[in-house]
C-alpha cells in the first residue's frame, strides 16, 4: 500500500495534463575520503572511498491545481551500491498564504538544514556534524502542518508533524531497526535581522529491534519477565528536544545546535549532542572551523531493582541489565576545519579535516580528510 502510495504520488508530479506546470531539479555530492592508518571513521578508512556520502538526486514536483502539488525525490547514495529509492514522495496542500498542510514521506523537521540535509551545495561544510546530524531516521510517514508569518521585521514559522517512523541502522557493527508509532514533532523557528533561533520538541512510541540483543532480553525474561520488558526498548516513550542559534551577517557567521534524546523504560542512554561553527566569507572561499560533542554516558538505570534480588542472582542479573546499557554508552568530540570555495554558479569545491577522539577507547580515535564537489541543477 505505501509502494503504490508514492508512485501515485510522483504520477501525479510528472503529469502532463493541462493544469499541470512540471518542475525537475536535481543536486549531487560527489565525496572522497580517506580515515588516517589502520583507522576508521564515519564509514571511511584508510583507503581512499567515493561512496559513504556521494549521491545523486533527482527532485519532480508538479502543480495539480492552484492550490495542490505533488512532489516526488528519488536519490541514489553510494553508501547503498547507488540504489535508487524514494527519499520524499508528498502532496501539499496550500490553504491559504501562511497555511499549508502536507501528507505522504517527508523530511522530519528535526534540525536546522533538515530539509536540505542532502543538499550538500546549500551549507559549508563538507558534510553536516555527525553527532548532531547523524540520527537513524530523517523521513516520517504522515503529514504536517506549516505556519509562517511576519510581525514587522520579525519573522517567524510553525511546523507539526504526525505520523510513523522505520529505519535500519549498524550500531556497533550490529544490525537493528527502529520504529516510532504516533510520532509527534513540533518546530518553531524564527528570524530576526541577521539572527535565527528555533527549538524543536518530539514524541514517539519507540521499539528497537536488534538481533544480537534479543537473546539476552529472552535470558533476563526467564529469570524476571518484568524486569525484562523494562529493559527491553519496546512500544517506549522517547522524547527529542533541541535548539539552535544562528548569527550571520553575510560577511561571517556562527552557529550551534543541541539536541537530546531520551527513552527512560528502556536500555537506551540519554543521548546529548552538540555542535558550534563559524566561519567568514572572502570572496568566494569560505574557511570554517567546527567543533561538536557526543555524551551518551549517562548513570546506569534499573540497579536499584538488581539490589533487591538474593545475593546469588545478582551478577548475572546485573550482568545483563549493566552490559545492555554498556553497548550504548559514548562519549567523544571531534574538531574539523574546512573550506568551501564556490567555484562557478551552482557548483560548490570544499575539503576539510577532522580529528575525532574518543573519551571512552582510544583506540577509536582517528583522522579524515574529506574533499566534495556539489551542485544543484
Amino acid at each position: 500500500m505505501r509502494k503504490l502510495f508514492l508512485l501515485s504520488t510522483v504520477a501525479l508530479a510528472v503529469s502532463t495534463g493541462v493544469q499541470a506546470e512540471v518542475r525537475i531539479n536535481g543536486f549531487a555530492n560527489l565525496v572522497a575520503g580517506k580515515a588516517s592508518s589502520d583507522d576508521t571513521l564515519y564509514g571511511y578508512n584508510d583507503d581512499i572511498s567515493f561512496d559513504q556520502q556521494s549521491l545523486f538526486a533527482l527532485q519532480v514536483s508538479g502543480d495539480v491545481n492552484d492550490k495542490l502539488t505533488a512532489t516526488g525525490q528519488l536519490v541514489a547514495r553510494g553508501s547503498d551500491d547507488y540504489n535508487v529509492d524514494f527519499e520524499w514522495a508528498y502532496m501539499t496542500y496550500a490553504a491559504t498564504d501562511n497555511v499549508s498542510v502536507t501528507a505522504g514521506r517527508l523530511r522530519l523537521p528535526l534540525f536546522r538544514y533538515s530539509a536540505s540535509l542532502d543538499v550538500g551545495y546549500s551549507y559549508h561544510w563538507v558534510a553536516p556534524p555527525e553527532s548532531v546530524y547523524g540520527v537513524v531516521f530523517n523521513n516520517i510517514d504522515g503529514a504536517r502542518l506549516d505556519y509562517s508569518n511576519y510581525v514587522g521585521d520579525l519573522e517567524y514559522n510553525f511546523q507539526l508533524a504526525y505520523g510513523t517512523l522505520d529505519a535500519d541502522f549498524v550500531l556497533n557493527g550490529q544490525q537493528g531497526n527502529v520504529e516510532g508509532k504516533n510520532a509527534v514533532n513540533l518546530t518553531a523557528e524564527t528570524t530576526y535581522g541577521n539572527w535565527k533561533l528555533r527549538g524543536v520538541i518530539g514524541r514517539t512510541e519507540a521499539t528497537f529491534d536488534i538481533p544480537a540483543v534479543t537473546p539476552t532480553i529472552q535470558a533476563l525474561a526467564s529469570i524476571d519477565p518484568n524486569l525484562a520488558e523494562l529493559l527491553d526498548a519496546k512500544d517506549d516513550t522517547g522524547t527529542f528536544v533541541g535548539v539552535g542559534l544562528e548569527y550571520d551577517n553575510f560577511n561571517w557567521f556562527v552557529a550551534g545546535e543541541y539536541t537530546e534524546v531520551d527513552i527512560k523504560d528502556s536500555y537506551y542512554q540519554n543521548d546529548v549532542n552538540y555542535y558550534i561553527t563559524a566561519g567568514i566569507r572572502v570572496g568566494k572561499f569560505t574557511p570554517f572551523v567546527t567543533a561538536e560533542w557526543n555524551d551518551a554516558q549517562d548513570d546506569l538505570k534499573f540497579l536499584e531493582k538488581v539490589a533487591q534480588y538474593p545475593e546469588q542472582v545478582q551478577p548475572v542479573v546485573g550482568q545483563i541489565v549493566g552490559g545492555l546499557q554498556q553497548q550504548l554508552v559514548a562519549k567523544n568530540n571531534a574538531y574539523s576545519l574546512g573550506v568551501r570555495y564556490d567555484w562557478d554558479t551552482n557548483v560548490a569545491l570544499k575539503a576539510d579535516f577532522t580529528k575525532y577522539d574518543d573519551d571512552i577507547n582510544d583506540a577509536n580515535d582517528a583522522s579524515l580528510v574529506r574533499f566534495a564537489v556539489n551542485y544543484v541543477f
